[in-house]
């Protein structure tokens, strides 16, 4: 369950109804998990999934929105960075995985936008595709590639803009987060005009870190990697992309507030859009006009807040909608229960 439904408030700000990413609307989350033996004796297990938000329901690459990317601690094999930030747009699904299937995961998502747009590569340029990752070698034989092309179309293919599935699936499905069962969380937050939402791939901390809400007392694991965190926001705000990177940037306080001290093995990244403005690909006029939110009105410092609560909760709902966990080599990740909110 939801932290919320434990009573536990994290923040100000009211949730959307749906308290997941998928209230900015048009917003779109699929999953696909994979959890099976990949040899008789099971020492070798596939424990690891893919997780595609699309960022509306159209097609991203003929009407980009408007984003920008925020790294916290770059120790993260992720893909697309580097175009988001030079032309603040995403023209692809926002792709999650563990960090082996970052190639597998990319192609599949390349030939699924190959497919929707046969001018890419012929008549017009190239496609950005954008891939963000986590190690889940703990739980998930990741040398064994379990991730292949074909499980990120269908991700892509599952993705709706309904109650978002979160915990153990999908690139969740093998993460570990302060040495507990963690993976996908997500929440939202509104602003009275505006809304922003949070989904996360949680994979950092040890148990000792930990700095929340209490939780029944289960066996964590003290020895694990610094781990890592994707937090991927979304907001119906107009926002230009350098406002983008200023409320990403507050997705770290969420973050830090959870125990988090950004270490030196985590690829802490934040990936955000804005689904106020389309951005067609192909036109013919040489200028564009635009509404965005002014520097110094209320609501800017909404957003912020709304960020930082998003990222926080969504982080707790990752580790209270998650399961225990069994993986490779008979290991076993237990998930906690949250008590309540003191």
């Amino acid at each position: 369950m939801k932290v919320r439904e434990t009573g536990i408030t994290v923040g100000k700000l009211p949730i959307g109804m749906k308290n997941c990413i998928t209230d900015v609307e048009g917003v779109m989350v699929g999953h696909v998990t994979l959890d099976y033996p990949l040899d008789a004796a099971g020492e070798e297990y596939a424990c690891t999934g893919v997780t595609a938000i699309l960022p509306h329901q159209g097609n991203v690459f003929k009407q980009k929105v408007t984003a920008a990317s925020y790294v916290i601690n770059g120790f993260g094999k992720t893909t697309g960075l580097v175009q988001i930030n030079e032309l603040g747009q995403i023209e692809s699904p926002i792709m999650l995985t563990n960090t082996f299937a970052v190639p597998a995961v990319t192609q599949g998502t390349l030939e699924y936008m190959l497919a929707e747009n046969p001018e890419i590569g012929e008549t017009t340029g190239t496609i950005n595709v954008i891939v963000g990752e986590c190690n889940d070698s703990y739980l998930n034989s990741i040398r064994k590639f379990p991730v292949k092309p074909e499980h990120a179309i269908e991700a892509i293919r599952n993705a709706s803009g309904g109650q978002v599935e979160e915990g153990a699936v999908g690139a969740g499905k093998g993460m570990i987060c302060f040495g507990y069962k963690g993976g996908i969380g997500t929440s939202s937050r509104t602003t009275g005009e505006y809304t922003v939402g949070c989904l996360v791939l949680t994979n950092f901390g040890k148990k000792e870190e930990y700095q929340g809400f209490r939780f029944s007392e289960v066996e964590g694991l003290s020895e694990t990697a610094d781990g890592s965190i994707i937090m991927v926001l979304a907001t119906d705000a107009p926002l230009s992309d350098r406002q983008l990177l200023r409320v990403a940037k507050r997705c770290g306080i969420g973050l830090g507030r959870t125990g988090s001290h950004f270490s030196h093995g985590s690829g802490d990244i934040v990936i955000a859009f804005s689904t106020a403005h389309k951005i067609d690909h192909f036109s013919e006029v040489s200028t564009e006009q635009r509404i965005q939110l002014r520097e110094d009105h209320p609501q800017m410092n909404q957003l912020f807040t709304g960020a930082a609560e998003a990222a926080e909760e969504a982080i707790l709902n990752s580790l209270s909608q998650a399961v225990t966990t069994k993986g490779r080599a008979g290991r076993v990740v237990n998930t906690i229960t949250f008590t309540d909110g003191e």
